[in-house]
């Protein structure tokens, strides 16, 4: 650790490092022979400690401010503001973009039989995924795409253990949300668009941070 700081504190001591271990500023976990043990996080902490006092003469007590901050997910700031900044969030690939959502979905009109050929399921599968509204047939009986893609979407989770009536809640969300960009958003197509994304962003966030609890 030492080896690696001193490229940018040449001076830097043992006794330094220690001090600053006493004061709370870095907690390095302890081996059971008693040698301290730093991450690379506990590197990059005390190299923030080390330029805020180098650079900004900061006293302990800002330093422990904003070490809070970092503590938290923030990215401290050396800057003449001196203020501790959230990280820029990434743009998630995956999500779909205002104008995929204005794109039409394919426009064809599948048989029960073309739609259960081309999602990999059977006939009952089919109609469980009609008895629970996740998929309906037009007044002539035929298909759109965007069965297709529900129904593909079915198939995959069928395989672990999810069937129509686990799928039921997706349904229930989607009506539901869909009627909250009608409110927010109006008869526009272009603000329903943005307002959906939004959505869509949301509600993978939300599902991604109680995954990772």
């Amino acid at each position: 650790m030492l080896e690696i700081l001193r490229e940018d504190f040449p001076d830097l001591t043992v006794s330094k490092v220690r001090f600053l271990d006493t004061q709370g500023l870095v907690s390095p976990q302890r081996r059971e022979s008693g040698y301290r043990e730093y991450t690379d996080r506990d590197v990059e902490r005390l190299r923030f400690v080390l330029t805020a006092q180098r650079d900004r003469f900061w006293p302990l007590k800002v330093i422990r401010e904003a070490l809070d901050k970092f503590d938290r997910g923030l990215e401290p700031d050396i800057s003449p503001v001196g203020r501790p900044t959230p990280p820029t969030p990434e743009v998630d690939e995956s999500l779909p973009t205002p104008a995929q959502l204005t794109e039409p979905v394919a426009d064809v009109r599948l048989t029960r039989a073309e739609l259960a050929e081309g999602a990999g399921l059977d006939h009952d599968a089919v109609a469980e995924l009609e008895t629970f509204h996740l998929i309906s047939p037009d007044g002539g009986g035929h298909y759109s795409g965007a069965a297709l893609a529900v129904a593909r979407s079915a198939r995959i989770l069928a395989d672990y253990g999810l069937t129509g009536r686990h799928l039921r809640p997706f349904r229930l969300a989607a009506d539901r949300e869909s009627g909250l960009v009608e409110q927010a958003a109006g008869s526009s197509p272009e603000r329903r668009a943005e307002v959906a994304a939004a959505c869509l962003a949301l509600h993978v966030t939300l599902v991604k941070a109680d995954l990772q609890r």
